[in-house]
């Protein structure tokens, strides 16, 4: 897992990306995803954000959005869903680490209102 992963979901409950929003709607919250992306990259050192949308009706069945950044140097078979998957390790992070970075976070967007 890594350090400054986020998630961004609808307030509304949203089951499917392409066939439960109209294109206004859809269009909306990936500006939003984008939005957040580009704070997240500016605030935590990465090399690559990873933008992705999963989930099942058998699972999570609210749409949400995963934006996580990729550390620098993270050696190459250890990107992509290994990076995300926590049976491959968890950086532990406090909450007081957390709460730091929500707040770098809002700093950032609330200066790009």
């Amino acid at each position: 897992m890594v350090p400054g992963k986020v998630l961004v979901a609808p307030r509304a409950h949203v089951e499917h990306a392409v066939r439960d929003l109209d294109e206004d709607a859809y269009l909306r919250l990936m500006r939003t995803v984008r939005r957040i992306a580009l704070a997240v990259e500016a605030v935590v050192p990465s090399e690559r954000t990873y933008l992705l949308s999963l989930g099942s009706r058998q699972g999570n069945a609210h749409l949400h959005w995963h934006i996580a950044p990729l550390p620098p140097g993270t050696p190459y078979e250890q990107q992509q869903y290994h990076a995300l998957m926590t049976e491959n390790g968890v950086i532990p992070w406090s909450a007081q680490q957390a709460a730091d970075l929500a707040g770098r976070l809002r700093a950032v967007l609330s200066a790009h209102a």
